[in-house]
């Protein structure tokens, strides 16, 4: 199921709001719970029996590993907490990862492995991450082990976030799932946030995504063309999963719980490295925490720094999906940072704040070519036809990609930056006019945003299938 779609915003939600509202306080994570599954068995039923098998899991191997702790048993509570990585990775693996791993030996080797066909349990990725983090957690004494079947259970499974994050850690949200309380003021502010994502999704990287995908299949793109097709989907990436978080942040309100930022504005960006600490944060600091510093981080000189930037990157990447580009684009990443660390900052500094802005945004843009395309040689291509190799400046495509879309792509780079942000703020805190103002502009947006919703097909998020 999925947050803009009919079934979701007129059917699920509206039942889940009106029987979360109606049963006691201690019934409301036992409604939650239930309704999450249901929302998560609407991809299909044995991936729910998988999501409760790691439930209990690694509910079990939370309480194995503080019991240990607290029994001074360190080594037991390391071998648990192994065992709950060692299944939780090899499940992620396994269903995500071995397709690929088949055919890059059967390319390698010539002999064919014969595997059935797997289905990709939706938000494996994000979940599996959850999971590890509250074992790490609780073996570094981080946070107590959780004894409640059910709250553990209302943490992992809580649908708007189960299947493309914000990635939650339980030590962050164990007090809120215990004792939580609901206002006024949390609902209406989580469904002015949940609005802001569904105009971002439906009216801005829904009509760009239609530009990305003519250009994607043309083959050969001129300049003009593939500039637009790239710059599209640099915008309609943002948008599509900026506007999931907004909405999972503002439905975890309304329902008294604050799930964390995962965007701040990435496209303001003045390096590289600033860009991971604006984009899928709550990522960027699952592997700082649970992979960069246990490698040693920065503090073993400079050979394991960059030794350890280059694992986590290329980790970053394939994280991202079954294919061997995702791994391309995050050692892409890999060689910006590293440089950025070693002697790139330093020189960049030195330069305009307009000049670090263009390296930054162009850094950007050229990563999303290599994590558009699965198929490497189109991605090259795609990157020789902007920068006129061969020599194509414009064509028919691209006129109309510019004359069409130009206008969607204008407003996309404005809303993208902190200023839109900003001037909207302020006039919703300024005099009774402009929050009038203000509350109008919303009711339009979200007004058209429905209508464009029930007139156009079914669209779904792109981070859903990672």
């Amino acid at each position: 199921m999925n947050f803009s779609s009919i079934p979701f915003l007129f059917f699920f939600l509206p039942l889940v709001f009106a029987l979360y509202y109606l049963v006691p306080r201690k019934a409301k994570n036992v409604c939650l719970v239930v309704f999450s599954l249901v929302f998560y068995a609407w991809g299909g039923l044995s991936h729910t029996l998988l999501l409760v098998l790691t439930i209990f899991v690694d509910y079990v191997c939370g309480l194995l590993i503080g019991k240990s702790r607290q029994a001074g048993r360190r080594g037991a509570a390391r071998a648990v907490l192994v065992c709950g990585i060692v299944i939780n990775l090899g499940l992620l693996v396994w269903f995500k990862y071995a397709g690929m791993l088949a055919d890059t030996f059967a390319g390698l080797t010539g002999t064919s492995i014969s595997l059935p066909e797997i289905a990709l349990p939706i938000g494996i990725s994000f979940y599996t991450f959850e999971s590890i983090s509250y074992a790490v957690d609780v073996y570094k004494q981080q946070t107590e082990p959780e004894r409640n079947l059910l709250r553990f259970a209302t943490y992992l499974s809580f649908f708007p976030h189960v299947t493309s994050g914000p990635i939650t850690r339980y030590r962050d949200i164990r007090e809120e799932i215990a004792n939580r309380r609901e206002t006024l003021e949390g609902f209406t502010s989580g469904f002015a946030r949940f609005g802001k994502g569904l105009f971002k999704k439906v009216l801005l990287a829904d009509t760009l995504a239609l530009l990305v995908s003519r250009v994607q299949y043309t083959g050969n793109p001129s300049t003009l063309a593939a500039w637009m097709g790239v710059l599209a989907f640099t915008f309609q990436l943002y948008f599509d999963f900026s506007g999931y978080s907004d909405m999972a942040i503002g439905l975890g309100r309304m329902f008294g719980l604050t799930l964390p930022e995962n965007f701040d504005h990435p496209y303001a960006s003045r390096s590289a490295s600033e860009f991971w600490r604006r984009w899928h944060m709550t990522l960027g600091g699952w592997f700082r925490d649970y992979v960069y510093i246990p490698l040693g981080g920065n503090r073993h000189g400079t050979l394991r720094t960059v030794r350890n930037l280059a694992v986590v990157w290329v980790l970053t990447g394939i994280w991202h999906g079954a294919s061997w580009n995702f791994a391309l684009w995050g050692a892409y990443y890999a060689v910006l940072i590293i440089c950025e660390k070693l002697f790139l900052s330093r020189l960049l500094k030195k330069t305009p704040a307009f000049v670090q802005w263009l390296y930054a945004f162009l850094a950007a843009v050229i990563g999303w070519v290599f994590f558009s395309y699965t198929d490497i040689g189109a991605a090259f291509a795609t990157l020789a036809a902007m920068f006129g190799f061969p020599a194509a400046g414009a064509d028919s495509l691209g006129a109309y990609a510019f004359l069409t879309y130009g206008p969607t792509l204008a407003l996309a780079a404005f809303c993208s930056a902190p200023i839109a942000g900003r001037l909207a703020e302020r006039l919703r805190l300024s005099c009774k006019a402009g929050r009038v103002v203000w509350a109008i502009g919303f009711v339009v947006l979200f007004v058209l945003s429905l209508a464009s919703l029930v007139h156009n097909a079914y669209t779904p998020f792109l981070y859903a299938q990672f």
